[in-house]
Order: C-alpha cells, then structure tokens, then sequence
C-alpha cells in the first residue's frame, strides 16, 4: 500500500467520521446527478447505514497521516459477486496514489469477482476506475453500460467487473 495510506474496517465508533465523510461524496457527486441536500442540510444515506449494519455489507475506512481521508463500502460479500458500492477520497489526496493504493487494499481483502459502477459523466471516476481495473486485472476485465433500475430518465451506469486474484 501506499507510504501513509491505511485501510481499516469502520465500526461504530466511525460514525461520525464516515457521516461527514459521506457529506463530501453526495457533494461531489451532485455535480454530477443534480441532487440537492435535504431540507436538512444532509443527504439520502441509505448507503451509509447498509455498509454500518447490514449482513453482507463492510465499510472501510481510509486515512493518511492519521487523518480521515476516505471510505469504502462494499455490498454483496455473501454473494459470488461483490460490489464496491461507494468510494470517495477527499480533493486534498486525489491523484497522489492514495485511492488506488486504498481500493486495492480492499480488494485483496475479498478475492474473486467484483463489480463496480460509475458514470461517464465523471471523467475522473471513469479514468480512475479503468485504471485500477488494470491494474488488478490486465485486459482480463470488461466494461458494460447498464440502465440505473426505477430511473430511465437518467442515463445509464458504467459497470466494469474483473476477477481479484488471491
């Protein structure tokens, strides 16, 4: 993993860490998807629970220098296929090589098929994520665009899946 990068899995007392850090991601994305917060300042976190509390479900937890920089939550670990369901790191250790030293460390943790969806709109993401699933599985991946279920106004997802080697 990369100098100063850890990965941990997140429990209870990560809460709030992880609620904050969930704040930057929906603010990131929105400039993407349009949503606004809720009247509450906040936004859905459905997500954010699942990865806290549901079976099949982990969040991990990324630092640098000790300090909070990102999350992973992954879904369907009960399943022959997991799922990175949501990653974020902060803009202040984007494009130093703390996200791909991060999501490989949670791949390696859960070897075998994977999933991973983003949006074209997000030429970082898109970037970022064909880049990693290089890097874990030379050409042996694919990429697919699949309809976003109960939105057929918006456009499709970009799903890529490859095999994470034990």
């Amino acid at each position: 993993m990369g100098v100063g990068v850890g990965v941990r899995e997140a429990g209870a007392d990560d809460r709030v860490v992880l609620e904050r850090l969930w704040l930057m991601f929906q603010h990131d994305m929105s400039e993407f998807d349009g949503r606004l917060p809720n009247p509450d300042g906040g936004f859905r976190d459905e997500r954010l629970q699942a990865a806290l509390a549901e079976p099949g479900w982990a969040a991990y937890l990324v630092t640098s220098a000790d300090r909070p920089v990102g999350f992973a939550f992954v879904r369907a670990l009960d399943a022959p296929v997991r799922v990175l369901n949501s990653f974020f790191v902060v803009r202040g250790v984007r494009r130093a090589g703390v996200g791909r030293a991060a999501v490989r460390e949670v791949l390696a943790r859960h070897p075998g098929p994977w999933e991973i969806a983003f949006q074209d709109a997000n030429a970082g993401a898109v970037r970022f994520w064909r880049q990693v699933a290089t890097d874990v599985a030379g050409d042996a991946w694919r990429e697919e665009r699949r309809p976003v279920p109960s939105k057929p106004d918006v456009p499709p997802d970009v799903w890529i899946s490859f095999t994470m080697a034990a």
